[in-house]
């Protein structure tokens, strides 16, 4: 009978359940999606039971599947989304609260007031990461300090916090473990990652107790086994968790340091390994653990950036512009000319990300003429996706001061050919698809099969990840700077249009 791993992908709009085989091979998966709450105007919360109840809809879902039989499961991988932040009780598994979601702004008033007391660089030092809502120790704070009853459960020891990943190895231990992973960890603002744990100092900023704080363990290591369960035996061992974007840098098979990739959604996330030593960028960049693989190995450090909108700009496209009637018609528009005609659009719907950092900056469409048509506006969109990006990329190049390796990529969007050509050619490096697309799946697979030692390293992972295709650079370097410094004019010009 052949082993097989399961993998829970717990993402913000729903939950993926997969299998996969010892080869690598993607057996089958499936998507349940659960209700987004918005309280307020910048809130976003999740019911936590419906986040459970979409779980247990998978695993039974995929194994009426009949393609594997729940006895086949040597390991259990969970990736999530990230710095989500909620409470349960030590002794029910009950939900105090909503969780408070990563998009949530409810926190902002509270962090400005941190930063005007001169506590951010506290923040990066220890944790690489600005002083934000979007991180989870603000999101434990108003939690701590609204959810009913709380003083009364906190003096009985009876409240657990954590980030999704910790609340479902809660769940499917029975109760039995309340750990995280390292890279979870290193999201919430309260991970020291130099030492790999809790910082009292960062805890007494943010006034969350240690005692209702996850055990921080390795991504890669037993955490726990299975318990009380329909559909599944007790006893399978959960032995791999990660962050969904370090999952997905994990699926990639970036194990080296220089190795990146590029996940294309509604914004783009960039994380580059960094090998066991951490980076601190002077480019505007996120400094983050990627994994830890096994309780004595080292740290493995990456740096991230993000684009806040990049899919999301071929939405405004088709839903309030009009120009197009689906995603996928953009591809072929956009091929339809040889060039953006000297249209310009800086994708700043919601100000510009990583390395810029300018929540001011407005979105600007320019160099429109009287011979601008449809397709010119969808290419300069392909453009502005990846010419973003390419920016990202050699900020990091810039803070490693090496050269990067060729460019992973996955996501909805990475399945646009021509996209990934302009990618290649103003980044100016080759472009990698790998064959399994769902790679924060593969991530979690990947590293639970380590903790049970279905695969005894990366290298022999290296072995069974493959390439769909690859997109090599085509456009000279003359044509490529011109370009760039093109998309660079506009870029300060949307900076300046508030």
């Amino acid at each position: 009978m052949a082993d097989v791993i399961l993998a829970i992908d717990q993402g913000t709009t729903g939950t993926t359940v997969a299998l996969m085989d010892a080869s690598g091979r993607l057996l089958k998966s499936v998507n349940h999606e659960f209700p987004q709450i918005y309280p307020q105007p910048g809130w976003v919360e999740h019911d936590p039971e419906a986040i459970w109840l979409s779980v247990l809809k998978g695993i039974r879902a995929l194994f009426k599947t009949r393609l594997a039989k729940s006895s086949q499961i040597v390991a259990i991988g969970i990736t999530n989304q990230r710095e989500t932040a909620l409470l349960w009780d030590r002794d029910t598994g009950e939900a105090l609260n909503n969780a408070v979601v990563w998009q949530c702004r409810r926190t902002t008033d509270y962090c400005q007031s941190l930063q005007k007391r001169g506590k951010e660089s506290i923040v990066k030092e220890k944790t690489g990461l600005v002083l934000d809502p979007y991180f989870s120790a603000s999101k434990f704070r108003w939690l701590l300090k609204n959810t009913p009853g709380i003083e009364r459960r906190l003096k009985q020891g009876k409240v657990a916090a954590g980030t999704v990943d910790s609340f479902l190895l809660w769940r499917l231990t029975g109760g039995a473990v309340h750990a995280t992973d390292v890279s979870n960890a290193s999201r919430t603002s309260l991970l020291n990652i130099d030492q790999g744990d809790w910082d009292d100092e960062l805890l007494s900023i943010f006034q969350v107790p240690r005692n209702i704080l996850p055990e921080v363990r390795a991504s890669s290591t037993i955490l726990g086994r299975t318990k009380g369960l329909a559909g599944l035996p007790d006893g399978i061992p959960i032995a791999g968790i990660a962050g969904d974007q370090q999952a997905a840098l994990f699926g990639q098979a970036c194990f080296k340091p220089g190795e990146a990739k590029c996940t294309f959604g509604t914004g783009s996330f960039i994380l580059m390994n960094t090998g066991s030593t951490r980076v601190n960028s002077k480019a505007g960049l996120l400094t983050t653990v990627g994994w830890q693989l096994g309780e004595e190995g080292p740290i493995e450090y990456a740096l991230e950036g993000g684009a806040f909108v990049c899919g999301a700009a071929v939405q405004w496209l088709r839903d309030q512009l009009g120009l197009i009637k689906t995603a996928a018609e953009i591809e072929s528009l956009a091929a339809s000319v040889s060039d953006s005609g000297g249209v310009e659009f800086v994708p700043a719907l919601t100000g510009l990300g990583a390395p810029y950092w300018d929540p001011e900056a407005r979105g600007l469409l320019c160099g429109l003429t009287r011979g601008t048509g449809r397709a010119h506006i969808a290419r300069a969109t392909l453009d502005a996706m990846a010419l973003q990006n390419a920016d990202i990329l050699r900020a990091m190049e810039q803070d490693i001061d090496a050269r990067m390796k060729p460019l992973r990529v996955d996501g909805g969007a990475a399945a646009n050919n021509l996209l990934m050509q302009l990618q290649a050619d103003y980044l100016g490096r080759k472009i990698i698809r790998p064959t399994v697309i769902e790679t924060t799946v593969a991530g979690a697979c990947f590293l639970a099969g380590l903790g049970v030692g279905l695969w005894s390293s990366t290298a022999e992972i290296s072995k069974i990840w493959g390439i769909e295709r690859d997109f090599t650079v085509a456009l000279p370097p003359k044509k490529r700077a011109q370009r760039v410094a093109q998309w660079h004019h506009a870029v300060r010009r949307a900076q300046m249009s508030v």
